[in-house]
């Protein structure tokens, strides 16, 4: 049966900037354009997310809603070395590493998940590699395929790790009473055209 491993890091980019700095940590810190620029936030750190900051908010609006954040212009060739170390230690749990963006991956971890015990193992002890080399933390979910993957590590999130289960039934189970939009690529305009037809769950 294959086991697929999804990795994605946490607030990437603000934890970086919450990494090298600080004083930072603890705090809203949004990673964009300025509080009074004609620009978006790229991200931000999950303190900011408790005001209502999301990516792909203009900054004016999220300055609106968390006016006391720390706004950081991006740094991407920091990010980018931070992301290489990363993939570098993905490729110590396999040979199969597959790059969505800078900051999440999927490995296939089926021909060598028996070298590390289980997945569980495995899983944990990439996250602790990331988390000691890095200085950063990451969300890990394990399952039969790349779907079901990325689901568990949202699941995961923040710093954590879910292994889907693997019979189909239990599976079915834990899907159930999930809302539609933890699918991968079911927004919140396509959530609402679901729900129309009475696509809920």
């Amino acid at each position: 049966m294959p086991q697929i491993l999804h990795i994605d890091m946490d607030a990437f980019f603000a934890s970086v900037e919450q990494r090298d700095h600080p004083e930072w940590r603890g705090r809203p810190v949004i990673v964009g354009a300025g509080p009074h620029e004609r620009g978006v936030v790229s991200t931000c750190s999950y303190e900011a997310r408790v005001f209502g900051v999301h990516s792909a908010m203009p900054s004016r609006t999220a300055y609106a809603k968390c006016p006391h954040a720390i706004f950081a212009p991006p740094r991407m060739h920091v990010y980018q070395e931070v992301s290489d170390q990363v993939f570098e230690i993905l490729g110590h749990y396999s040979p199969f590493v597959e790059g969505v963006s800078v900051d999440e991956a999927f490995l296939d971890i089926s021909g060598t998940v028996h070298l590390f015990g289980d997945a569980r193992t495995l899983g944990e002890r990439l996250r602790a590699e990331v988390r000691e080399r890095c200085r950063l933390t990451c969300s890990v979910g394990i399952a039969t395929n790349r779907l079901l993957a990325k689901i568990a590590s949202e699941e995961a999130k923040p710093d954590g790790l879910f292994v889907m289960p693997a019979d189909p039934a239990d599976i079915r189970a834990w899907l159930e009473p999930k809302p539609a939009k933890i699918l991968w690529g079911v927004g919140k305009k396509t959530a609402e055209q679901l729900e129309k037809y009475g696509y809920r769950t």
